[in-house]
């Protein structure tokens, strides 16, 4: 079993480090929240008052954090110097390629493995512990990092060398945000055509527009359960972040010079949901918006 440095206890982070516990691991968890601490304690984890004193003598490291400037700030010279010889370091968080690499790069430099490692999967996924990873970094550090997701997921991929991960992730996360504008549209127009929600899911489920908005993570209220959509929109995946993997993903469209008109169109919609104040809410609230056009 590893010693585990885990940062980032939010609503994925936290799961996924009890998890690690659950396994056996002595696992010690960072946060600025003093909630989440406290929630890791009652799982039989650890806390620690900083990330260099989370680090201390740590075999492997798991980050779960906002944003790539996040990222760059925690793994630092100094912080790599707090863990032991040849630590694997894992990122979790959804970042842009360039800053994973870099940071990669970095670790690589001071004698660490590091992968970016983004997950798909939400809330239920990390509770339950069947997270996709999606893995970018150098062969033999995946194999040496794989162990420690298999406690935390059930699918793990291996998209290829640094950064390749948060590239995988970011093209996910554009498709599902564009099939969860396109299911909430054609739930919205039936209704106001008088048709029931769950016999007009039922029956596309059935059908050629089946996916997995549809199916798994209904966006209108009360036709599954345990949705955020028949939870007031509460939890799940937000917003806010939603916005920003689409703007993730437009950067890298730029890099690249691709077409994606419909990214863009599904990040436009978003942003403007979350101006609106609605940022907190779950992604699927997005039929909100649509049924207010």
């Amino acid at each position: 079993m590893a010693k585990i440095a885990f940062i980032g206890l939010g609503n994925m982070g936290g799961p996924m480090a009890a998890n690690l516990v659950k396994k056996g691991h002595e696992v010690t968890g960072f946060d600025l929240s003093e909630v989440a601490l406290n929630q890791l304690v009652a799982q039989g984890g650890k806390v620690a008052k900083s990330a260099l004193e989370v680090a201390k003598g740590a075999e492997v490291v798991v980050s779960m954090l906002p944003s790539g400037k996040h990222v760059a700030d925690l793994y630092t010279v100094e912080f790599m110097a707090q863990l032991q010889p040849h630590a694997v370091l894992i990122d979790s968080s959804t970042i842009d390629a360039v800053t994973a690499r870099s940071v990669a790069a970095l670790a690589v430099a001071q004698g660490h493995a590091m992968i970016d490692a983004p997950v798909s999967g939400g809330t239920a996924g990390a509770q339950a512990g069947t997270l996709t990873f999606i893995v970018g970094g150098a062969a033999g550090d995946f194999d040496r990092a794989k162990p420690i997701l298999e406690g935390m997921g059930q699918n793990i991929f291996y998209a290829g060398e640094s950064g390749a991960g948060q590239v995988a992730k970011i093209c996910n996360n554009m498709l599902l945000a564009i099939h969860m504008i396109g299911t909430s549209e054609a739930i919205n127009l039936g209704v106001r055509h008088g048709l029931d929600p769950k016999v007009l899911s039922e029956i596309m489920q059935k059908s050629s527009g089946r996916n997995w908005s549809l199916e798994v993570y209904n966006p209108y209220p009360g036709v599954a359960e345990n949705t955020p959509a028949s939870k007031g929109y509460a939890g799940g995946f937000a917003v806010d972040l939603m916005t920003k993997d689409l703007g993730l993903a437009a950067e890298a469209s730029l890099d690249t010079k691709s077409s994606t008109p419909l990214g863009s169109t599904a990040l436009n919609l978003y942003r403007m949901w979350s101006e609106a104040g609605n940022g907190k809410f779950d992604f699927s609230s997005i039929i909100k918006f649509l049924n207010q056009q």
